[in-house]
């Protein structure tokens, strides 16, 4: 696809909002209801998030076409990505421990749970199967990223203001979450439409 500007913004358009990892791929819902509890913890989580989507982006492109294509080992392409995206977080986590404390200590206790969120795999392989360049393998990995971030940060400004909330006893905690969720996924099917490129 030619980068023109509109490209650029159809695209953003497209991966944060129409095509959202966790409200329109189901990718991510693990931490997205797990670490949604306070917006903060949220945004942290999705700020995370998106530095390794953008990073694994990169590194499982270039592994993909300049050592698995020419190989011919295709086939590994789950378990090197995987590989992948665990040394990544592990490195950004060592990084950060050491070059920026401060940021570690916000951050600290949720990259170790980026390795499992599966929407960083997702985004790697879509870009393989999807055929994108190594620009916009990036930018859909950023993007997708954001994306998750909207999510997690809309879930945990409903649940923080959920706690204050009179709601039946039965749809207390989980249940409404999941309601909550489904309305919300409902809500991002408006803009199924709209980034289409």
């Amino acid at each position: 696809m030619e980068f023109t500007l509109t490209n650029f913004l159809l695209f953003m358009v497209n991966c944060v909002l129409a095509n959202n990892f966790i409200f329109s791929r189901y990718l991510g819902a693990c931490p997205f209801l797990g670490v949604s509890s306070k917006v903060e913890t949220a945004a942290g989580m999705g700020i995370a998030v998106t530095f390794v989507m953008g990073i694994a982006s990169l590194v499982t492109y270039i592994i993909y076409h300049y050592l698995l294509v020419p190989l011919q080992l295709n086939y590994l392409i789950t378990i090197s990505f995987i590989l992948v995206i665990a040394a990544l977080v592990q490195f950004v986590e060592m990084f950060m421990k050491k070059g920026m404390p401060a940021l570690y200590n916000a951050l600290g206790i949720y990259l170790p749970l980026i390795t499992t969120n599966c929407a960083v795999l997702g985004v790697t392989i879509l870009n393989i199967n999807d055929g994108h360049n190594l620009l916009w393998s990036v930018l859909n990995g950023v993007f997708g990223a954001l994306g998750f971030l909207l999510a997690i940060v809309l879930m945990a400004g409903a649940r923080e203001r959920l706690e204050s909330s009179n709601i039946p006893k039965a749809f207390k905690g989980f249940p409404i979450s999941l309601i909550i969720a489904g309305l919300m996924s409902v809500a991002f099917l408006g803009f199924a439409g709209l980034g289409n490129i």
